[in-house]
C-alpha cells in the first residue's frame, strides 16, 4: 500500500466575512485560485501532474455553486485534464478532503493530489443553501422533536460541562493573545500566500480578523447571543453564556494541501513534510450537536496506538469556547498544547476552508517547535466529527 505524505500546506490570510472585510471583494474561486497556484508554484510542479482537487466547501449556492474547485483549477491556468470535485462535510468539509486525499494516495487511485477548501462567507452568508426551507424531513423531526441551532448547543456544552461565562470569555481572550503573538513572531509567515485584490487595489497578507489586547473582562460586557431566541424557551434551566466575543468569526479564506505518495515525492525530488496517522469520523447527539471531537479523539489515539500524553499539539476547532473547552475536561492535556497559537475565535472559521487551515498552522507550529505529534479534530452540523492524527517528517 503506497505510503502518503504532505508535501506543502499554505492558506491564505483571513479575512472578516463582511461587507468591509479585506476579501469581501474578491469571487470565492479567484481567491481559491490564487492559492493554488502559489501551492505548485512553491513546489516548482507541474500543475498538469495533480491528479485530484478535493475541495471542501459548505455555502454550495450562487458564486459557490459551479463546482468552485473546478472553476478555481481553470483560473489558476492547470491543464484542463485537472479535475476537481466539492465535498460537504459541514465544518469538517476541509478536513475530510484531506482524508480522503491521503486514503486515495493510499488506495492507489492517485500520485498526486490537492486538498483545499475554500469559503466566502461575505459573499455566500451562512445558510443561503437553506433558503427557509425544511432540511430536516418528517424522519428525523419524529425521532428528535427538538433540533436546536449550534448557538444554542454550544449553550447547552457550557452548562453539561458546568463552564462560567468568565471560562468562556477568559478563553476566548487567549485566543486572540495567542495567534496575535504568533502573528508578531512572523509564525505565521511561512503559510500565508498574499492575494491580489481586484482592480488594483492592492494584496492583503495579513489576518484582519484577530484583536489583540483583548481581555475577558472586555468580552464580559457582550449580550448573549442567544438569550432571546425562539428556542430559548425549552432551556429555562440555562444561564445563557454564549456571545459574538466567545463564538468563531464569519470569516472569508482558503486553504491547501499537497499530498502524493512517498514514491512520487522522491521521484520529483521533494522534501515531505508531515504524514497522517489516523483518521476517524463519528456522530454524536444532534441535540448537543458540538460534542463529536470527543468520541472522535478517542476513535483516532486508539487507531494510532497512541494517548492523548503523545500529543506535542492539539488543534481543536473554535467554533464556540465551550467545545475546546469540554473537549479538554474529556481528553486532559497541557494547556499551552491545546490551540497553542490560537483558534477560529482569533483566526475566524471559513467553513469549509477551516479543516485545511487548521492542518496548515498546526505542521506549521509543530516544525518550528520541534513538536512530532499533532491531532486535529473539527465539530460539524447534525452532531458529526473529524479526527486526524499527523507525524512530522525530519527535514
Amino acid at each position: 500500500m503506497p505510503a502518503a505524505v504532505i508535501v506543502d500546506a499554505v492558506r491564505s490570510p483571513m479575512g472578516r466575512g463582511k461587507q468591509s472585510g479585506a476579501l469581501a471583494g474578491t469571487h470565492p474561486v479567484d481567491l481559491l485560485a490564487q492559492v493554488l497556484s502559489a501551492l505548485v508554484r512553491r513546489q516548482g510542479i507541474d500543475p498538469g501532474l495533480v491528479d485530484d482537487v478535493l475541495v471542501g466547501c459548505v455555502g454550495q449556492v450562487g458564486e459557490q455553486s459551479a463546482t468552485p474547485g473546478r472553476q478555481a483549477v481553470l483560473a489558476a491556468g492547470f491543464p484542463e485534464h485537472v479535475p476537481s470535485v466539492t465535498i460537504e462535510r459541514k465544518c469538517g468539509s476541509g478536513q475530510q478532503a484531506i482524508d480522503f486525499a491521503v486514503q486515495g494516495v493510499m488506495a492507489g487511485a492517485y500520485d498526486m493530489v490537492i486538498a483545499a477548501g475554500v469559503e466566502s462567507m461575505s459573499r455566500v452568508p451562512m445558510g443561503s443553501a437553506r433558503m427557509d426551507k425544511d432540511p430536516f424531513g418528517a424522519g428525523v423531526k419524529a425521532r428528535y422533536p427538538l433540533l436546536v441551532p449550534q448557538g444554542v448547543s454550544a449553550e447547552l456544552v457550557a452548562h453539561k460541562w458546568s463552564l462560567s461565562r468568565a471560562q468562556l470569555d477568559d478563553y476566548a481572550a487567549r485566543s486572540h493573545a495567542l495567534a496575535a503573538e504568533a502573528a508578531q513572531n512572523g509564525g505565521f509567515a511561512g503559510e500565508i500566500v498574499p492575494i491580489a485584490l481586484p482592480d488594483a487595489a492592492g494584496v492583503f497578507d495579513n489576518d484582519e480578523t484577530i484583536r489583540p489586547g483583548t481581555t475577558g473582562e472586555r468580552l464580559a460586557v457582550l449580550a448573549p447571543a442567544f438569550a432571546g431566541s425562539e428556542h430559548a424557551r425549552h432551556f429555562p434551566h440555562l444561564d445563557f453564556k454564549i456571545t459574538a466575543g466567545n463564538s468563531s468569526q464569519l470569516t472569508d479564506g482558503a486553504s491547501a494541501l499537497l499530498i502524493m505518495s512517498e514514491e512520487r515525492a522522491r521521484e520529483l525530488g521533494l522534501r515531505p513534510r508531515a504524514r497522517l496517522l489516523a483518521s476517524a469520523v463519528c456522530g454524536d447527539d444532534p441535540l448537543l450537536m458540538l460534542t463529536g471531537p470527543i468520541a472522535a479523539t478517542g476513535k483516532v489515539l486508539a487507531r494510532a496506538g497512541l494517548s492523548i500524553g503523545d500529543i506535542d499539539a492539539a488543534e481543536v476547532n473554535e467554533a464556540f469556547a465551550s467545545v475546546p473547552l469540554a473537549w479538554r475536561a474529556e481528553h486532559p492535556i497541557a494547556e499551552n498544547r491545546l490551540n497553542p497559537r490560537g483558534g477560529a475565535i482569533a483566526l475566524g472559521h471559513p467553513l469549509g476552508a477551516s479543516g485545511c487551515r487548521l492542518m496548515t498552522t498546526m505542521i506549521n507550529h509543530l516544525e518550528q517547535t520541534g513538536g512530532r505529534l499533532g491531532l486535529q479534530t473539527m465539530c460539524e452540523a447534525g452532531g458529526m466529527a473529524n479526527a486526524t492524527v499527523v507525524e512530522i517528517l525530519a527535514g
